[in-house]
């Protein structure tokens, strides 16, 4: 068991600090404390209720003692099977929260992307406005310099 937690890892290294980037990365991290409590719970109920029934298995002269204790290690042998099902529906979560944040994550990426154009098109669209006021300005300045020039009116004359 890594108790390092190798999972969860690679998301807070993408995060600048602040913003959402940073929330989710604290949320799995949080995310992962929890698991890691549960999955250690589990097991040490799992071996807890082993040890009992293996302490228990000892065969008793009395009926009634080995009914109590037939009883018991059913009983522990029931909270085990709990514990193992809690264990499988914990790697059930963890695979599905695997793929669903390869794709938040792929997500995360394609917004980041669209907003990185928007800005590129922004910028390109201020330039191209710049450049057509310069032409505007240059051929209206080109203009009333030659409506202005002698080399017009002996042309027109």
């Amino acid at each position: 068991m890594n108790k390092g937690g190798g999972s969860g890892g690679g998301m807070a290294g993408s995060g600048g600090g602040s913003g959402p980037t940073a929330a989710a990365a604290a949320a799995a991290l949080q995310k992962q404390k929890a698991l890691l409590q549960r999955v250690e719970s589990d097991i040490t109920s799992v071996v807890d209720n082993f040890t009992q029934i293996v302490n228990v298995a000892r065969v008793s002269d009395p009926p009634m003692k080995n009914s109590q204790e037939s009883f018991m290690m059913e009983m522990r042998a029931s909270r085990m099977v709990q514990a193992a099902d809690s264990i499988l529906k914990l790697v059930s979560e963890l695979k599905q929260t695997a793929i669903f944040s390869g794709f938040a994550s792929l997500n995360d990426h394609v917004e980041q992307r669209i907003a990185e154009f928007d800005q590129e098109a922004e910028n390109t669209n201020r330039l191209l406005a710049r450049i057509a006021d310069d032409a505007s300005a240059s051929l209206k300045e080109l203009e009333s310099h030659y409506y202005s020039s002698a080399q017009r009116l002996d042309i027109d004359i």
